[in-house]
């Protein structure tokens, strides 16, 4: 594991310490205080699993898988269960590897949520790794709405090294997107990151821009391949799913970034987004700095969850 990789992990683990206490240690006392696998030993796992915010639809399936290694591997022993319970929460929550082809290819990567996610952090620290890549980088500060997004992203543009395109404040979305699209386009840029504004009160609102912004990029970019994430605040739970369905009927969402994963008690709810929604999780957050957004490993989250490695590994 490298450095950077050993730090976030232990930053993960330590960030999950709640959804650590919310959910492993009710599991810990059911595998110790139970003698038999009956279906009491499952409604009880089921019960702290979905009081921990992983979602009927995905507890359901890990309870199902749960059963079929129970009968496959003939445990009788609650305990022996521990293991089998772990790989099937990462069972579910596997993110396939072409998740991540907008980095291969010339792309543009819509990034949106409401206000207060940390949407445009998100979008500052995106440049940064991907200029880290060696990749040429164009950020579109469309969210012309909020007063400080602009200044907040200008901010994040210098430090990372990218080019930025913005316009005043309020002014039309779209015609940064284009002014956007029109500067990737000569300078060759590998990816063009757009901030988006993030209201939902007014669905009908941002619905309308977000067509005539993909309308612009289908016209002026279409050879370009075309990513949209959604920003979601994990602390906010079940909330979080909430946004995540409401955008997902406004915009062809690709995959999701779970910001603020640090000190919630709520990390379980990144294994209930990706079942209802069948998006991915693609990236996650546990702090301020650009090394604290990192891609989205199933095998890494939920063993930083159970605490089931060592750092060195």
């Amino acid at each position: 594991m490298s450095n950077e990789k050993k730090g976030f992990f232990s930053r993960l683990a330590a960030g999950l310490s709640k959804t650590r206490d919310n959910i492993v240690s009710g599991m810990d006392s059911i595998f110790s205080g139970f003698s038999s696998l009956d279906d009491e030993f499952y409604e009880e796992i089921e019960e702290i699993l979905i009081m921990g915010d992983l979602g009927v639809k995905a507890t359901e399936e890990i309870i199902e898988n749960l059963k079929a290694k129970v009968k496959e591997n003939r445990i009788k022993e609650p305990q022996a269960c521990r293991q089998l319970l772990i790989d099937s929460i990462k069972e579910q929550m596997r993110v396939e590897e072409t998740a991540y082809r907008f980095e291969e290819e010339q792309s543009v990567v819509l990034i949106i949520g409401v206000n207060g996610v940390g949407k445009t952090t998100t979008v500052g620290k995106l440049a940064g790794k991907l200029k880290n890549e060696g990749k040429k980088v164009v950020i579109a500060a469309a969210d012309t709405f909020r007063a400080a997004a602009g200044d907040q992203l200008l901010e994040w543009a210098k430090r990372a090294d990218v080019e930025m395109i913005g316009g005043q404040e309020g002014a039309d979305p779209a015609s940064v997107i284009f002014d956007a699209v029109s500067s990737a386009r000569s300078k060759g840029a590998d990816v063009l990151l757009c901030d988006t504004a993030g209201r939902l009160h007014n669905k009908k609102n941002l619905m309308e821009e977000l067509k005539k912004i993909n309308r612009i990029i289908d016209r002026e970019f279409p050879g370009a391949y075309r990513e949209t994430l959604v920003v979601l605040d994990a602390a906010t739970g079940q909330n979080a799913l909430a946004q995540a369905k409401e955008f997902g009927e406004t915009a062809d969402l690709t995959g999701i970034v779970l910001t603020k994963m640090d000190g919630t008690a709520k990390g379980g709810i990144a294994v209930a987004i990706q079942s209802e929604l069948n998006i991915p999780v693609k990236y996650i957050g546990v702090g301020e700095t650009i090394d604290d957004l990192q891609k989205f490993d199933a095998d890494e989250f939920v063993d930083a969850l159970f605490q089931t490695r060592s750092e060195e590994e």
